[in-house]
């Protein structure tokens, strides 16, 4: 099982760009909103693992 670490980067409609945290990337993922926690912001960290998004605190 792998585990990515995100933070949202920039929020546009119904969309988040998440930018991985776990590795030296500048790429960014488009990723729809309703696959997304309820509540996040731009700045908010993000787990995901077995194919859902789960907000953390740090």
């Amino acid at each position: 099982m792998q585990t990515w670490y995100y933070v949202v980067v920039s929020i546009d409609g119904d969309y988040a760009n998440l930018r991985r945290t776990d590795i030296e990337s500048d790429d960014l993922k488009l990723v729809a909103r309703a696959l997304l926690p309820a509540g996040i912001n731009e700045g908010s960290k993000l787990k995901y693992e077995l194919f859902q998004y789960e907000l953390i605190e740090e």
